[in-house]
């Protein structure tokens, strides 16, 4: 991806995540401004507002900062960081920056919190390999793997940002920026994790012919309900 983006282009980092889950609930979502809660989602939000609180711990070799910002112009990403811990390293580490106001040199370690467990598909490892292609760009450094850490299994799952995840994340962030700027809502198609869905009773899957987003569906039967009542009266 050689293109630079300015930052009024950047997409949200939590964008990935929607759109390997399903790309229609990523365009409800970022071209539709379509929302629900359900109860993955706010047990989800629970788990993220202590770590999107901006702080900073200091414990042992490791010093913690939460709610980091990110940006990247090169992927047209911005966001946010869960956690990003430092740990204190030699100079020679190639992943080494200066922390102000601590002495000695710090390997920055990106940590994203999920509500769930370990998922099949490696969506959640693109969300934690794109957080560290940004902070790669914003500090000048490589930073070789990260974590995540599920809520349901109270367990960290250390992850290698290697070429494969990589440009897997980078692909992903394409996919994203295509499917933004083409500005269509892709047509629903039932499937047996709609029922996990959030957004199930906006995107209706199964009720809403090809090519037709739940926005224009809605649209047109209350333009129905208008019409029937200034008929009757």
């Amino acid at each position: 991806m050689s293109e630079q983006y300015v930052e009024a282009d950047c997409l949200p980092l939590s964008a990935l995540q929607h759109l390997l889950f399903c790309e229609r609930q990523c365009a409800l979502i970022h071209l539709e401004g379509v929302w629900a809660d359900n109860a993955f989602t706010v047990e989800g939000s629970h788990l993220h507002k202590k770590a999107d609180d901006r702080g900073y711990e200091s414990r042992g070799e490791v010093r913690s900062a939460r709610g980091l910002p990110l940006r990247s112009l090169r992927l047209g990403l911005i966001g946010k960081a869960d956690v990003v811990e430092f740990h204190r390293c030699g100079s020679d580490n190639p992943s080494a920056v200066p922390v102000p106001g601590i002495d000695g040199r710090w390997a920055p370690f990106p940590v994203e919190f999920k509500r769930g467990r370990p998922k099949r598909n490696r969506c959640d490892e693109v969300q934690v390999c794109a957080q560290a292609l940004c902070l790669e760009e914003m500090l000048g450094v490589s930073i070789p793997e990260g974590a995540l850490f599920y809520g349901q299994t109270k367990r960290r799952l250390g992850v290698v940002f290697d070429p494969d995840l990589r440009g897997e994340t980078e692909k992903t962030v394409a996919r994203l920026h295509g499917l933004i700027a083409a500005g269509v809502t892709p047509r629903a198609v039932r499937e047996s994790k709609c029922d996990n869905c959030s957004l199930l009773n906006h995107c209706l899957p199964g009720s809403i012919a090809p090519g037709r987003s739940a926005a224009r569906y809605l649209a047109e039967a209350f333009a129905g309900v208008e019409s029937d009542s200034e008929t009757s009266s």
